[in-house]
């Protein structure tokens, strides 16, 4: 007979795993808030360019996670059954897919800055941006492949080692960011294109050591996942492929909604577009806690359905949804309370625009303390979703929400109706509440009855 956790055992146990990987997002993160910080520092032209090209390079970034993504259910569910070979399987053709999909995508970072003019920006930020993105397009193999490692690591709980590691990668890029972009120590002084280049070097010298650890403790030996990795598996690859791309375009929808938004702020102003990215930049590194509890609830739910544990899918996804209700309501409180201290954070404390970036995005993040509670909603049905391997149907509710709601809400809001990058952000926060109740709804009134109808 199957032993049921309690509430309380559930909750425990994704604390112990979603936590640390809170922590490995937020310390992964730490690289594009150090980016945006020191850039910052060095000029608010530089700063508007990073938060351009950080836009477009995170868009490309989570569509190809979602195949890196689509490693920890498989990993997941082949684990908690006992089949080591094919969890093996998946972690390996994980790392095959996501470089053809670098070498894909790789042209177009290459060509961002007629890209970025042809898309409206000005010349003079699209060249600081392009400089920018051609670096980060080969800094974007390294990334995916720690992506997919950590999908195989989280699968297998190890997510101890991945906060540790992803630490030290953070660590190494703020250091070589303070070298390189304001050229300390005898280095050249290369300002975006040393940030860019810090960024390329930690993520090469992060996947070294987290390909290390993979293959080093006595557990994880028997997996061997790159024992013949030069052989392809093209089932595998396409089961990756198959169960990754819904994912993928599902994030590109959401991230590409955020980056519109990006955009519609360039048409504005500088100074806008540069307060939406810090305002941006804080409301995301609490929702990277959500994100984390999201995978614990994947990781949880793939192993609830590798065990054949029903009562167990639903009371750990109950724990983890109550867990991220909690948390976003405390966010939503602080944002709203003290939103200037955060925003001025980011900003040289002589820089004459400082005050008025500020102003601005101080609303902004006050707005960000609404939308924190309905993101937290859709990412954590979202998590709970995958971990049972029903993607198809949440891309189709992501694009109608982001795309088909969100987009067009929030430039009508901010434009027609004249309210500016407020009106941008009330966009967002219409979209994320249309995926948040779409999804739940798909989770817990549509697919837990279909497992319960199975079990009876």
């Amino acid at each position: 007979m199957t032993h049921h956790l309690s509430f309380k055992d559930h909750t425990k146990a994704v604390l112990l795993l979603g936590l640390p990987l809170a922590g490995s997002h937020l310390a992964q993160f730490s690289v594009n808030v150090v980016d945006v910080i020191m850039m910052g520092w060095y000029g608010v032209d530089e700063l508007a360019a990073v938060v351009l090209a950080g836009t477009v390079y995170f868009l490309v970034f989570l569509m190809g996670g979602g195949f890196a993504n689509a490693v920890m259910p498989m990993v997941a569910e082949a684990a908690s059954a006992g089949d080591i070979t094919q969890a093996r399987r998946a972690a390996r053709m994980g790392l095959w897919v996501v470089t053809g999909y670098c070498i894909l995508v790789l042209p177009l970072f290459l060509l961002a800055e007629p890209i970025l003019q042809a898309l409206g920006q000005k010349p003079e930020l699209a060249m600081l941006a392009a400089q920018y993105l051609v670096i980060m397009g080969f800094q974007l193999f390294p990334a995916m492949w720690i992506m997919v490692l950590k999908g195989f690591l989280s699968a297998v709980e190890h997510a101890r080692a991945i906060l540790l590691l992803t630490i030290a990668t953070a660590a190494l890029n703020a250091a070589l960011n303070y070298v390189l972009i304001f050229g300390h120590f005898g280095a050249p002084e290369l300002g975006i294109k040393g940030c860019a280049l810090a960024s390329l070097i930690a993520n090469l010298i992060g996947f070294a050591a987290m390909m290390v650890y993979a293959m080093w403790p006595k557990d994880l030996r028997p997996y061997a996942i790159f024992a013949r990795i030069w052989r392809p598996d093209w089932p595998a690859i396409w089961s990756v492929f198959s169960l990754g791309l819904p994912i993928g375009l599902t994030m590109l929808a959401e991230v590409g909604l955020f980056s519109a938004a990006g955009f519609m702020f360039g048409w504005i102003g500088v100074q806008d577009l540069a307060a939406h990215g810090i305002a941006l930049q804080i409301a995301s590194a609490t929702f990277l806690f959500h994100l984390g509890l999201s995978n614990a609830a994947t990781v949880r739910a793939g192993r609830a359905v590798g065990t054949g544990d029903r009562q167990g899918l639903r009371d750990g996804a109950l724990a983890v949804t109550v867990l991220s209700v909690a948390l976003s309501v405390l966010a939503a409180v602080v944002f709203i309370t003290t939103p200037e201290p955060f925003v001025g954070l980011f900003l040289d404390p002589d820089d004459p625009e400082r005050d008025a970036i500020i102003l601005i995005g101080a609303g902004l993040l006050m707005l960000a303390g609404v939308f924190q509670i309905v993101d937290a909603g859709q990412v954590i049905a979202m998590g709970l979703l995958r971990g049972i391997k029903d993607t198809k149907v949440p891309m189709l509710i992501a694009a109608f929400s982001y795309w088909g709601v969100g987009l067009p809400a929030s430039y009508v809001l901010g434009f027609p109706m004249g309210l500016g990058g407020a009106g941008i952000w009330w966009g967002l926060v219409i979209g994320l509440a249309v995926a948040a109740v779409l999804m739940s709804w798909r989770f817990w009134g549509v697919k837990l009855r279909e497992e319960r109808a199975v079990q009876v």
